[in-house]
């Protein structure tokens, strides 16, 4: 845990009066000053979880606002529920799609009166957070979601940054779903995999545009897919695969053919083990480049200080052989009788002698530096050497890492885009046709349970927001609203929306293959009305607002400035697990990332 000595405290006076109200409120709250008090209090849900098996991969939590209530899935269903406590009215809590770009297991808000905001786990960089704190039994936070403490604190161990967070107005759960239009992987030749992959992305990525709500305007040309495509034509189509005209991969004018001796396309999860191992070795390489690098930065010093030392010493010597030569020349200048005079000649020549001896042993300290300064050189450059092996190791040892994350797919039909990020990065972004525009589609969350088949294909779910109570309705309804329904259940929708919003959606058939050869378990399609929210940057998954249903949780708030917290935390721990079970980055990850502390966005 971080200390809270680390970082400026209240005044100890202000900190006491605090502490012995909170108490205060604690015990009347108890019903400990007035037993009568206890009777009416509200009695709070109960921590529900299945005992019978651990927490699984991926998880996400559904955050029910009407039923007051946190449900955290895995693959096979949910396994932890608790009560919550969302925004209170002028604060609320935004319904929306997130995902957790930060953990502190010690937080506290400069705010909101240094409040303990205990295993917080961020959702948006202006302050919207999931921890521990105080459950009344309705909304009353600042747009946070409390949890109960103990839950908070069980739920922070088995969470990794990227962990999908969705806030429905009402109660939702994911439900498989089978349906021809969600992507499948795609196998890719394993002897053109990092050439390829890689090459999907790194254009998209160098000039993929700032991803703002309305970025850009519906069938705008995107320079990055142009370039992307480009760099990947000359991939030929995998055996048996049909090609989908010029703009597909595989389909350039020119492409070369595949080899007779090519190996034969690996299966998704043999590239995501090829990417971890890739992963593995530039790490252990940029390593053993890193000790090399400082094994001749340290020989490189040892030589020049050794060098420096010789010289210094005949160089001290020459001096001081040098003032006694000036010193008898001055007494045989001043002496007058023959005797003084015999003893002043004999000092100088003695001098003169011991001036020889130092000028030859400072000819013999150059004529041995000489070496060792060539050396020390030599070692100096061997050092920056290894430094650029060490920096390019661990370049493409990142680039892997990003590879084994999982991607997020983002179609909004306000602007009639597709947009790709993948390790909290914008990767690529594509126009798409939307039939209907003018007609709403919702909004769906599709995440990529496991492999499936072989890894031929992919287990997939589904999670619709579409409102099944009225707004206002559900506004005069006192139980729904204070979340008293202890017995509200999340029902299992059909999937008859979210195949409907499939079928809307036509995506250019390149990017389906790009797409197609990253996705993995842990991905996740989302279609929406919305534009991306202003709260998707650096350092973020895709954030989707709801628009229809109130903000204040995020109206009220300052915007931070963009994630450079993420930057540094990438640079010093990208080989940490984005997911515990995938290996991957991104999360803080990594951890992306273990535990995260403070940044630039502790003030909440």
């Amino acid at each position: 845990m971080i200390s809270r000595l680390s970082r400026t405290k209240s005044p100890p006076v202000r900190r006491f009066v605090r502490h012995a109200v909170v108490g205060l409120v604690a015990l009347l709250a108890t019903g400990g000053a007035d037993p009568a008090g206890a009777v009416h209090r509200r009695e709070p849900k109960r921590v529900e979880t299945v005992e019978s098996r651990p927490a699984g991969t991926p998880l996400m939590a559904i955050i029910s606002l009407g039923s007051q209530r946190v449900t955290i899935y895995d693959a096979d269903g949910w396994i932890l529920r608790a009560p919550v406590s969302s925004g209170q009215a002028g604060r609320e809590t935004p319904a929306g799609i997130y995902s957790v770009i930060q953990k502190e297991a010690e937080h506290y808000s400069n705010l909101y009166d240094d409040a303990s905001m205990p295993h917080m786990q961020r959702i948006t960089w202006s302050g919207i957070a999931l921890h521990g704190g105080p459950l009344p039994g309705y909304p009353a936070s600042h747009g946070c979601v409390r949890m109960p403490y103990d839950f908070a604190e069980r739920l922070f161990d088995i969470t990794s940054v990227g962990m999908r967070v969705v806030v429905a107005p009402d109660d939702a759960s994911p439900t498989d779903i089978d349906y021809p239009k969600l992507f499948k992987p795609k196998p890719v030749r394993a002897d053109r995999l990092t050439e390829t992959q890689t090459a999907h992305w790194t254009a998209a990525r160098a000039e993929a545009p700032a991803t703002t709500a309305g970025a850009a305007a519906p069938g705008a040309v995107v320079p990055g897919a142009a370039a992307a495509a480009d760099a990947v034509a000359s991939d030929a189509a995998a055996p048996g695969a049909a090609a989908h005209g010029a703009a597909a991969l595989g389909a350039a004018p020119g492409a070369a053919p595949p080899r007779a001796d090519a190996p034969p396309p690996a299966k998704p999860a043999e590239t995501l083990a090829t990417w971890r191992s890739i992963a593995a070795a530039k790490s252990a390489e940029a390593q053993a480049a890193a000790r090399k690098a400082d094994a001749a930065r340290m020989t490189a010093a040892r030589m020049t200080v050794d060098a420096a030392r010789v010289m210094r010493a005949a160089e001290g010597a020459k001096y001081r052989s040098e003032t006694q030569v000036a010193a008898a020349e001055s007494a045989l200048k001043a002496a007058s009788s023959p005797a003084a005079i015999q003893q002043a000649e004999e000092t100088k020549a003695k001098a003169q002698a011991r001036l020889a001896d130092a000028e030859a042993q400072l000819a013999a300290a150059k004529a041995d530096a000489q070496p060792k300064a060539e050396a020390a050189a030599q070692a100096r450059e061997e050092a920056r050497a290894a430094e650029a092996e060490k920096v390019a190791a661990l370049d493409t040892a990142r680039e892997a890492t990003r590879m084994t994350s999982p991607v997020s797919v983002f179609i909004s039909r306000k602007t009639q885009r597709l947009y790709v990020r993948q390790a909290f990065q914008p990767v690529l972004e594509s126009p798409v046709t939307i039939r209907d525009v003018d007609r709403p589609i919702g909004t769906h969350v599709y995440t990529v349970l496991d492999y499936a088949n072989g890894g031929a294909a992919l287990r997939w779910s589904a999670v619709s927001l579409d409102r099944t109570v009225d707004r206002h309705q559900r506004g005069t309804d006192v139980r729904s609203r204070h979340g008293d329904d202890h017995q509200a259940e999340a029902t299992s929708p059909d999937v008859g929306a979210a195949t409907a919003a499939l079928d809307r959606v036509d995506i250019p058939q390149d990017v389906v293959d790009r797409i197609s050869e990253v996705i993995s378990p842990g991905s996740a399609l989302i279609i929406s009305d919305e534009a991306m929210s202003s709260e998707t940057g650096k350092g973020t998954d895709f954030v989707v607002l709801m628009s229809g249903e109130p903000q204040g949780g995020i109206k009220m708030r300052h915007h931070a400035p963009e994630a450079q917290y993420y930057d540094r935390q990438y640079d010093r721990a990208f080989d940490r697990s984005y997911g515990r079970s995938y290996g991957r980055y991104p999360s803080n990850g990594p951890s992306f990332f273990g535990g995260f502390g403070g940044g630039p966005f502790s003030r909440w």
